[in-house]
């Protein structure tokens, strides 16, 4: 496996002779450069600044300063790149409110990543870059200049002396040859210096102008849960599209074919013709109420216009087992509420209907600390499982995604109790 990073390729048998520790070279000692232009830069805008505050004019320069860490830590994720391959991501989610420089300028001065780039923009003008050269220094420059003793001898030196590191003189072939040697040895432990140091010096950068690990899977569970909600509330839209355009098209269209087609069997003669008619007449009126039955699951007209109470009133009605509806609610929570709590009941008693074979049951719910809650109880056999095939499971993930709970208890030989809980406020209250 290629490695990702400069620790990684130093745990490999091949790290001095790959790219690595001159990759970490030029990563220290581009880092050296920057810091030093950046130290240069910071005084010059801080000072230029300071002096023209006094007549207003050094204002926007010195704001402008306050924002100099987002260019830097920009150019330290693209050279964070000679060191580790794996992208930084951004501190900054938030959008501007509106396109403009304004809207961006008091957007970028109101996040805590700014001020946390620009500390670790001054961070690296005073401290960094100097750790950067020093360690350049020692690790590579000095080990080169020992290497490079029996070429000082046979150029500088007319093959009589040289200066190790400008202290100490080599006046033989064979001490400057040893002197050589040395330096080999000091360059390869300088490439795990360099190595080491470049490592820690990313990791660092990383922690300063990236996402920090932790909060950035923090952040995306955050935003995981919001399109989930924004998931169902597009879906909701999509169901009550659906409706309306069932209602409105397809269904006006069968009155209309079931109207014409009782007007021609009543002007029929009696005969073959007339029995089709009757028969098409029939089968009309038959899709024409499994249309309306179809409506009314996808997203009953009742809940939209009468709300939660009235829509678990009717639904009771329509059950084939006898229902009791004792429902106290002050108000119409959010319609995403509003459609899954209906839902969660129509299934229940659905359920109820099919598996249970129970005498009654009954609905009571109301609204209670922000939340609320709903319960369907039937007196049947019990022994019911939200996964086996009830349907419930489905609704649960619904109801989990607003934050809500949805539990079942069925013992065998009854009574079997689903409660379903979700947090909300009311948009309307009732007078």
């Amino acid at each position: 496996m290629h490695p990702r990073n400069v620790w990684q390729a130093m745990s490999g048998p091949g790290y001095l002779l790959s790219a690595w520790p001159w990759r970490a070279s030029a990563y220290l000692a581009t880092g050296a450069l920057a810091g030093a232009a950046i130290l240069v830069g910071l005084v010059l805008a801080l000072a230029i600044g300071g002096v023209l505050a006094v007549v207003v004019v050094g204002l926007p320069l010195l704001v402008l300063t306050a924002l100099a860490g987002i260019p830097v830590a920009q150019a330290e994720r693209r050279r964070l790149r000679l060191v580790d391959r794996d992208p930084v991501p951004l501190r900054h989610r938030r959008q501007p409110p509106a396109t403009g420089p304004w809207p961006w300028l008091v957007t970028r001065l109101r996040e805590r990543a700014t001020w946390r780039e620009l500390g670790h923009a001054l961070l690296y003008a005073v401290v960094l870059w100097p750790v950067d050269a020093l360690v350049v220094t020692a690790a590579l420059v000095l080990p080169l200049a020992t290497v490079a003793t029996p070429l000082l001898m046979a150029t500088v030196g007319d093959g009589e002396e040289a200066k190790v590191l400008k202290r100490w003189m080599v006046t033989t072939w064979p001490a400057a040859f040893a002197a050589a040697v040395l330096g080999l040895f000091l360059l390869a432990l300088g490439a795990y210096a360099l190595g080491l140091a470049a490592g820690a010096r990313a990791e660092l950068t990383r922690v300063l102008v990236g996402a920090a690990r932790d909060g950035d899977l923090g952040a995306r569970v955050v935003e995981l849960a919001r399109s989930r909600v924004r998931l169902v509330d597009a879906f909701e839209a999509e169901r009550r599209r659906i409706e309306r355009d069932l209602h409105d098209g397809a269904q006006q269209r069968l009155v209309a074919l079931t109207m014409a087609l009782g007007l021609a069997r009543l002007d029929a003669p009696p005969g073959p013709l007339a029995d089709q008619l009757a028969k098409a007449h029939q089968e009309a009126g038959k899709a024409l109420a499994e249309l309306r039955e179809l409506i009314h699951g996808i997203h009953p007209k009742v809940l939209v216009d009468y709300g939660l109470q009235a829509a678990v009133e009717d639904a009771a009605d329509r059950s084939a087992v006898p229902v009791d509806v004792r429902l106290e609610l002050p108000g119409r929570p959010p319609r995403a509420v509003e459609a899954a709590a209906y839902f969660v009941v129509c299934e229940a008693l659905a359920n109820v209907a099919r598996h249970s074979g129970a005498s009654r049951a009954e609905v009571t719910g109301g609204h209670r600390d922000g939340r609320l809650f709903l319960q369907v109880r039937d007196d049947g056999r019990g022994g019911a499982e939200a996964g086996a095939g009830s349907g419930l499971t489905g609704l649960a993930d619904r109801v989990s995604v607003l934050d809500g709970r949805l539990s079942l208890s069925s013992p065998p030989g009854g009574p079997t109790l689903l409660r379903v809980e979700i947090p909300c406020e009311w948009t309307e209250r009732f007078a």
